[in-house]
């Protein structure tokens, strides 16, 4: 711009005569000069931009992090060759798109670095990215741009990535003494990071077990240096802060650091333990006390560990170990390192509290064990009530023709009545599972424990006293009846067994109002009343380290054969079915109490109990019809059909679903019920129940399952005009069923059985 002004003022000093020309050529020659002089400071400026981009390229083309050079804007202005051998997938422009290909979402991660980089000159963040674990650094370069660097800390030495997590101040040493790595701790203690052992120690060599200066961004400070023996010829000195110098005898023993530690002998004895480690091991540590007496390996045997790290045999890890404290479950992380003193390899043991990551880790073990073995109880108890079906049900057969006075009506009675024993036994499994299809109704639970009161007495003897005690203004809950006594049965017998020599068992119930959540025991009790049931015995009680496993499937403190596990696991699954909430508190030598959380019934018109008894008092209905039989369990469909034909219906057989619907697509077949199992091979039953009634409406439905009811798909839209009736059945439940859905009008999917 100066230069065209220049040309247009020497144009028109040429066109003007005299002293005007003369002020003019002045004036123009004094732009000139201006504007060379800006020309050759912009040309000097973009020479040294030039020469500082030359020579940041030449600097990251050294480094062996990917590194990239980026405008404001984001877009890539250089690279060096390590990022162009680890980002070979993509040719971008933009780092963003460069970084894809490890990062979900890089433009936040950029924008929150660079923004934190443009205030204070540098930022970093660790990200755990597809590629593992991610530093991603970036520092500022002025006004031209940013430089990023990608350092992939999974390949860094194990014992550099143990050393990070843990509070001791450690720093990792090459060969030639150079410093390669400090964790996080050492940073914060030095101020800053070293790449060399004269910018730590003021006074060299290092005095290994004793104290030394070292130098921090805050002046000179005394830290205790303990040399460890690390991977690949490495050696790692943890710094010791002090509070002055101390003495030998002091620094052997650990007392003074701040971190639990032990030092150990190849055998596992232990030779001196601090005071942070004594008072984490719960018990003061004898003489001639061995590591095994204080901890216990989860998976490898701790002597192979002291054993192969005393010889030097290849890296060692951190271990995860319990301590055999009576009080509390306890964990701890273990890191162990070996120094050589007087010629003898010592091992050093530095430990760290990880009970919590522990318990977190069990949670998520138990949901999954708890998931899978839930899973394997429901398919079981699937295949044994198809089983039980078909042997009570041909037993009901066999009783049709067999009277009292039969020899054979004895046996057939014992059979029927084991098979009954044997359905409760699965009815245990479901609930345990939470898989049971529950019945509930409005329960009153002072006339519950009042009808269970005789049977109570009869199952704790003569030696327990059992007491009731109610609330005067008890409200009522809705439940399984059943089942609610089977977790008070369940939970009275436990309390017997804890009193071999007797005691009391109270039971009290209570209405509790919660104006706010109740939290415990991992669990959120909802704001609102509940009707609660404590259970309380006098007996020996249950070890704090094993509270939290007795709801936990087959898990018994009893004596083989006195116990099967299933009791507890079985009241929890029907508590938690119910909608409530157990827990537990125990004293050892003073007894247990079990408290239970149902919520207070409120009443509403959809609780209305269904007419079903008045249905059972009536004697077997004869019907006519046509019943169209669809179950893939040749035993169970022999049963059902024999039953049916029994009390006068026409009965057509399908054994899969395929088959049923291709009977139908003949228009003049004319059928009344269909009666399907709900888990088939192929189409399972509401599948192609729906489908048939898109040509047949009206046809009423009867769904017979060993699963539970929630077999049922839960988004699925119900069936119209369908009940449920859960195996095993009995020839007269079947049958009643089938009379009472012929009866009934069309109307919307019921889920209440026909109870015999």
């Amino acid at each position: 711009m100066l230069l065209a002004l220049c040309l247009i003022i020497g144009g028109l000093t040429l066109a003007q005569p005299g002293l005007p020309r003369l002020g003019s050529l002045a004036a123009g020659a004094t732009l000139m000069a201006v504007s060379l002089v800006l020309w050759a400071q912009r040309r000097v400026a973009r020479n040294a931009l030039d020469l500082a981009h030359e020579l940041l390229e030449g600097f990251i083309e050294k480094d062996a992090v990917p590194s990239f050079v980026a405008d404001a804007e984001g877009r890539v202005r250089a690279r060096n060759l390590a990022a162009e051998t680890q980002f070979p997938e993509t040719d971008s422009e933009t780092l963003a798109g460069t970084l894809r290909s490890i990062f979900a979402n890089p433009s936040a991660v950029l924008y929150r670095l660079q923004t934190r980089a443009a205030q204070g000159g540098a930022a970093s963040e660790d990200l755990v990215t597809r590629r593992g674990h991610v530093r991603l650094a970036v520092h500022q370069m002025g006004d031209q741009g940013f430089l990023w660097r990608v350092d992939d800390m999974s390949e860094r030495p194990h014992s550099a990535r143990g050393a990070e997590a843990m509070p001791v101040p450690v720093i990792t040493l090459g060969r030639a003494g150079a410093v390669l790595f400090m964790n996080e701790a050492a940073r914060l203690l030095v101020g800053q990071r070293v790449k060399s052992l004269d910018r730590l120690f003021p006074a060299l060599p290092v005095r290994k077990g004793q104290v030394n200066v070292i130098s921090t961004t805050e002046g000179l400070r005394d830290v205790l240096v303990l040399e460890f023996d690390g991977a690949a010829g490495r050696a790692e000195l943890f710094l010791m802060p002090t509070e002055g110098k101390i003495g030998a005898s002091q620094a052997s023993g650990f007392d003074t650091l701040p971190v639990p530690m032990l030092r150990l002998a190849p055998s596992g004895r232990i030779l001196a333990a601090n005071r942070q480690a004594v008072e984490l091991l719960g018990a003061p540590v004898g003489p001639e006390a061995m590591i095994g007496s204080f901890m216990q390996g989860l998976g490898r045997p701790i002597a192979d560990w002291l054993r192969d790290t005393a010889r030097g045999a290849g890296a060692h890890p951190s271990e995860f170990l319990r301590l055999s404290r009576k009080d509390r479950e306890t964990f701890v992380q273990v890191s162990l390192s070996r120094v050589v003193e007087e010629g003898a390899p010592v091992l050093i043991a530095v430990m760290n509290d990880a009970t919590e990551l522990k318990s977190l880790e069990a949670q998520f073990v138990q949901s999954q064990k708890m998931q899978a073995i839930g899973q394997l109880a429901g398919g079981i108890a699937h295949d044994f009530n198809n089983l039980l079906t078909a042997i009570s049900g041909h037993c009901d057969l066999l009783l049709l023709r067999h009277d009292q006075g039969d020899q054979d009506f004895g046996d057939l009675m014992q059979i029927r009545q084991n098979a009954n024993r044997a359905a409760s036994l699965v009815g245990q499994l479901l609930a345990f599972s939470r898989k049971q299809t529950l019945r509930p109704q409005v329960v009153d639970l002072r006339d519950t424990l009042s009808d269970l009161t005789h049977l109570l007495n009869r199952l704790v003897g003569e030696k327990v006293t059992l007491t009731l005690s109610h609330d005067p203004v008890l409200r009522p809950i809705r439940a399984d009846k059943r089942q609610l006594e089977q977790v008070l049965m369940n939970l009275v017998v436990n309390a017997r067994d804890a009193m071999p020599q007797g005691g009391e068992i109270r039971i009290e119930t209570e209405v509790l109002s919660l104006d706010a959540p109740l939290e415990r025991d991992r669990a959120t009790v909802p704001a609102g009343d509940y009707v609660t049931v404590k259970v309380r015995d006098e007996g020996v009680g249950i070890p704090r380290d094993k509270l939290q496993k007795i709801f936990e499937p087959f898990y018994t403190t009893k004596r083989t054969g006195e116990g099967t596990g299933l009791g507890l696991s079985t009241a929890y699954g029907i508590i938690k079915q119910t909608g409530g909430y157990i827990f537990v508190d125990s004293v050892e030598g003073a007894g247990t109490e079990f408290t239970l959380y149902f919520p207070a019934y409120e009443p509403n018109d959809e609780d209305q109990p269904a007419p079903v008894a008045a249905i059972a008092a009536e004697p077997a209905h004869q019907g006519e019809g046509v019943v169209l039989l669809v179950e893939d369990e040749a035993p169970v469909r022999a049963f059902a059909s024999r039953a049916l034909r029994l009390r006068g219906y026409t009965v057509l057989e399908a054994e899969s679903a395929e088959d049923a619907l291709k009977m139908l697509e003949d228009p003049d077949l004319a059928v009344d019920v269909f009666v399907t199992d709900v888990v088939m091979p192929g189409l399972d039953g509401p599948t192609w129940v729906r489908q048939a009634q898109i040509q047949r409406p009206d046809v009423r439905v009867v769904f017979v399952s060993g699963y539970a009811e929630g077999a049922f798909e839960a988004d699925a839209p119900e069936v119209p005009n369908s009940v449920f009736l859960p195996k095993p059945f009995s020839l007269t439940q079947l049958a009643e069923t089938v009379y009472q859905q012929m009866r009934q009008p069309p109307a919307g999917r019921s889920a209440q059985p026909i109870e015999s």
